[in-house]
């Protein structure tokens, strides 16, 4: 793994989560600023029910679009948003709830936003858990034909569908 410091110039990580994680993903701005990143907020901004899958979609698409690099999603579980945001096209969503998971998601698997739940991880984990994933860079090597082979699947379910 890297040095998240030296990883941070001019990288834009975008935060989102729901409700049940409004106050770790206001913990988690802070964590990702004091490592040097820019934090872009894309809610919830209180802890009023929202609909968790319309903030992983807008983070998801931020990160599709390339307005920012990198994404951090959190809710109860860290489920729901990673299933939300993998919907996007071209999106690699991972949920960790361990430092090495999130490190593997990014070096092995190049995925772009990790997903953590609020009820399942602490906050000083939830920061490991995150330094650990803005550290890492996609180590390409056997991982390379992997995740182009998860794009090959990916058009092809896009462009066609399964009827649900």
């Amino acid at each position: 793994m890297s040095d998240p410091t030296k990883a941070a110039q001019k990288v834009r990580v975008a935060l989102g989560g729901d409700e049940a994680a409004f106050a770790l993903k206001e913990l988690l701005i802070e964590h990702v600023r004091s490592l040097g990143f820019e934090a872009v907020d894309f809610g919830t901004y209180n802890a009023e029910p929202v609909l968790y899958p319309d903030v992983a979609v807008r983070v998801a698409n931020a990160v599709g679009a390339g307005e920012v690099e990198r994404g951090v999603l959190v809710c109860g579980t860290g489920i729901g948003v990673a299933i939300s945001a993998n919907k996007v096209p071209g999106i690699r969503a991972a949920q960790a709830h361990d430092t090495y998971s999130a490190a593997k998601a990014r070096s092995s698997n190049d995925a772009q936003i990790v997903a953590l739940g609020a009820r399942v991880v602490g906050p000083e984990l939830a920061k490991s858990i995150v330094t650990a994933f803005l550290g890492a860079d996609f180590g390409g090597g056997g991982s390379t034909e992997k995740v182009a082979r998860i794009a090959d699947y990916e058009r092809q379910f896009f462009r066609d569908p399964p009827s649900v």
